[in-house]
């Protein structure tokens, strides 16, 4: 057996002769939407796989698709004979362009072999000149193939060891997301040994020291790792009293490094290149003289082995010398080397003729927690969610340390200043303010990656989100989250029925859910409602619809937040949960409330003219009927869609009702969404609506509790009675019931995937406002039971990831531009052309 190493992200090509098992190979070790092949490419823009004149067309969309998987971060395999160098260079400059590994797995057979394999297919026509020519291309590539740039090259000769061959995925270097922590990462050292020792014990480590009392070795009692930054020599006063600690905690496993431009240096002058003494390497140098020659090789070989960055914690955080944009996370190329070790720089230089920095951290958007060093500043500041902890110690400053994940800032000044800064500490480029909004952050087509996914938002869904945030909705610090999209349950098989709770369970049996909340579904409108204590940060609070437009305006939006503020304190709420806000998600009745207008103008009308017409029509067809016509199976059906009309109009007016201001409105909460410094989503439902019922305690007149069911979804007679008790809801003339998992908001499949925050299973006679008078009508059923949900769903789920990562924001206090890009975000999926009625 022959193992083949390949990277879990790389661009593997194929290479070889025609019939030498390449598409065989392929379908053996690899998924089908691994593999690009060039058939099918020419087969997509010519119709004829076999139309050699398309190869130009066929490679131009293949390279652009290998492209979009490789920056999806995909595995991406090419199935082509890549026996020309030029074809190669394409591939090659698409894995370089997106800063993955080019690896090539050649495939060599005896001619014969693959002549009689090309002559057994029909579509294959070449002669066996144009297979031998193609043979001497191959053995003149087994030398080029490194040369070229490929990574990693796999020969496998002959039909035998090709089939024996077996694909081993290897994690990149940099990826440790199987490390999480926690962790003291260290900001530059540059020779400090004094004050790394005393770092290291102010953050609880033990320092282990050798015969000649050097420290060698460091442990955490609590089992931290800790996490250099580079820039580990130069400038100090002992800079291999450094290194000795740092290898020494990293051979024992408690310590991890990157390099810094420092090491990169010294490593080039260790191998006997051309190196200028400069920057403190000179210290560096003469420190070195006094120590063994065994020290100085291990150094040597300790810096060349060096990761340029590492993703630790399942991908929450990266560390890199100079800090990484998002685009390199996890990726490997020299130029992601080169920024991890020397940042980007505008080609420009200041009054020090120091280069310039291009300020990356300002653009940062990932998800990702970076932290690095490299540019010395006096504080260590939160930009986007990256911290440079370089404060400069070797210039008189002090050694900083970031407790991760406590995001604790632990830091001990310099014994003294040890190296003249080129240029005076200085503070970094403030950050834009927090209050300050870019119109660059929510127009056109952008993608957004957050805590619980990635997101594409096209331009046209951001310009409609635009259109409604700029003329109708709340001032953005208020606007802090929308509720998500609800998705129906699957389409129902039950006899008269287009949704029922039958699938509304299955729906959830399936994902892996074992315990569900059935809550009442109140027909009014959604009020999402941010109340604080008193007015401070969010001015008072506001209430919303679910675009994010105020809800009533004043004064009634006023009377209604003191409504509630009311109720939160009689309830205890502030004091228990340690906010003075909440956040809430909630129904406000009746609908006719807010939606008095759609009511008049979508559904009055209808039921009004079915009214009026329906009776005379019976009257004329009974006239006819009197006088012996046979009118008799019509006038059946009219009588049919005139009781129909008349359940049409029932169903609309039970959820209409007398309003004056505040009068006969009432609030329906279901969720406590968030607080000072909390995001409540990882609660259970039933720790929710328990909060809402005493808000219901507090103030029953106005507040209308949530009528529920908790059903374990494998006990069959918990599951009839949450079915009966939806039927008696919805004949009664409820508009029917929610089911969502009981774990919560952010409740999780078996494999980890977020599950449908709620499915609504809405009634028989509700559905006539959605679907019309006659929707039960046998033909009419049948054909809407082939509607097709998957976009609702998808886009239900999309809304709902961004809520989840807007409540984190919110919890963190991050910036305004961060939360509103999310909360636009889900607005602009709301633009998405989905059918109106699920």
């Amino acid at each position: 057996m022959t193992i083949l190493d390949i990277p879990e992200l790389a661009l593997v090509a194929l290479v070889g002769v025609s019939g030498s098992g390449k598409s065989t190979f392929a379908g053996r070790h690899f998924r089908p939407s691994q593999v690009l092949s060039s058939d099918t490419f020419r087969g997509m823009v010519a119709d004829d796989e076999n139309d050699q004149s398309a190869s130009g067309d066929a490679f131009d969309a293949l390279h652009h698709v290998a492209g979009i998987r490789l920056r999806r971060g995909r595995l991406t395999v090419v199935d082509a004979t890549n026996l020309q160098p030029h074809a190669r260079a394409g591939l090659i400059k698409v894995a370089r362009e997106h800063d993955v590994l080019p690896v090539a797995v050649v495939l060599d057979v005896p001619e014969a072999v693959a002549w009689e394999r090309t002559q057994s297919r029909a579509d294959r026509t070449h002669g066996r000149q144009v297979l031998a020519r193609m043979q001497r291309d191959l053995r003149q590539s087994y030398g080029r193939l490194a040369r070229e740039g490929f990574r990693k090259v796999h020969v496998l000769r002959g039909v035998e060891e090709i089939e024996a061959a077996e694909i081993r995925y290897e994690k990149l270097f940099n990826d440790r997301r199987e490390l999480t922590g926690p962790f003291d990462i260290v900001g530059d050292v540059h020779g400090c040994r004094e004050e790394l020792e005393a770092l290291l014990l102010r953050l609880g480590w033990s320092l282990h020291r050798d015969d000649a009392g050097r420290p060698v070795d460091a442990v955490h009692p609590s089992g931290r790792t800790a996490v250099f930054v580079g820039d580990l020599v130069d400038r100090g006063p002992d800079s291999p009293g450094v290194l000795r600690l740092v290898m020494g905690m990293v051979a024992a496993g408690h310590a991890i490094c990157v390099p810094g431009n420092h090491e990169q240096k010294l490593l080039r002058k260790l191998r006997g290149r051309d190196v200028r003494l400069t920057h403190g390497l000179a210290e560096t140098m003469a420190q070195l003289e006094s120590e063994p020659a065994e020290f100085v090789a291990s150094t040597a070989a300790f810096i060349d082995g060096l990761v340029s960055h590492y993703v630790l914690d399942g991908g929450r955080l990266v560390v890199a010398h100079a800090g990484l944009k998002e685009a390199y996370h996890g990726r490997a190329s020299g130029r992601v080397r080169s920024f991890a070790l020397y940042g980007e720089t505008t080609g420009e230089t200041d009054e020090y003729g120091l280069p310039v920095r291009y300020p990356w951290a300002r653009d940062y958007r990932g998800s990702a927690m970076v932290v690095y060093g490299h540019t010395p500043t006096p504080e260590p500041e939160w930009v986007n969610n990256t911290i440079c902890l370089d404060t400069g110690c070797v210039f008189g400053g002090k050694l900083t340390a970031l407790r991760y994940p406590e995001k604790e800032l632990v830091a001990v000044p310099a014994v003294k200043e040890w190296y003249a800064p080129a240029r005076p500490l200085v503070a970094p480029t403030p950050a834009r303010p927090d209050t300050v909004l870019d119109l660059a952050d929510v127009t056109g087509r952008r993608h957004l990656t957050h805590a619980y996914g990635t997101l594409t938002v096209p331009a046209e869904n951001a310009a409609a989100a635009l259109e409604v945030m700029s003329r109708y909705a709340l001032d953005p610090d208020r606007l802090v989250w929308l509720p998500p999209t609800m998705a129906p349950c699957s389409t129902s098989t039950v006899e008269g029925f287009l949704e029922h709770p039958a699938q509304a369970f299955a729906d959830y049996r399936t994902a892996g859910v074992d315990r569900v909340v059935c809550e009442e579904k109140h027909m009014g409108s959604r009020a999402v409602v941010l109340v604080e204590r008193e007015p401070g940060r969010f001015a008072g609070g506001a209430v919303h619809t679910r675009t994010g437009r105020p809800f009533f305006g004043p004064p009634l939006d006023g009377e209604l937040l003191a409504r509630v503020r009311a109720a939160v304190t009689a309830a205890g709420l502030w004091a228990e949960l340690g906010t003075d806000w909440l956040l809430l998600d909630c129904e406000l009745l009746p609908w006719s409330a807010k939606a008095g207008g759609l009511i008049r103008e979508q559904y009055a009308g209808v039921g009004a003219a079915g009214r009026a017409a329906l009776p005379a029509v019976l009257g004329t067809l009974d006239a006819a009927a009197g006088r012996g016509l046979p009118v008799g199976e019509l006038r059946d059906r009219m009588a049919d869609r005139a009781a129909e009309v008349e359940a049409y109009s029932a169903a609309y007016r039970a959820y209409v009702g007398p309003t004056d201001g505040l009068r006969g409105v009432t609030l329906a909460p279901f969720a406590v969404l968030a607080g000072a410094g909390a995001s409540y989503a990882d609660r259970d439902h039933g720790w929710h609506l328990a909060l809402a019922d005493r808000l219901c305690a507090a103030d029953p007149e106005f507040f209308t509790p949530t009528r529920r069911q908790v059903v374990d979804l494998a006990d069959e007679g918990a599951v009839a009675a949450a079915t009966d008790w939806w039927l008696s809801l919805t004949a009664a003339g409820g508009e029917g019931m929610v089911v969502k998992p009981y774990a919560g908001l952010a409740a999780r499949s078996p494999k980890g995937s977020l599950l449908q925050p709620g499915i609504k299973c809405r009634g028989r006679e509700y559905l006539r406002i959605i679907y019309g008078p006659g929707y039960t009508g046998p033909g009419q059923l049948a054909a809407l039971r082939k509607r097709s949900l998957g976009r609702k769903r998808g886009l239900a789920l999309q809304e709902h990831a961004l809520g989840l990562a807007a409540l984190d924001a919110l919890a963190e206090d991050a910036p305004l531009w961060r939360r509103h890009e999310l909360v636009f975000a889900i607005l602009a999926c709301e633009s998405e052309p989905v059918d109106p009625r699920l």
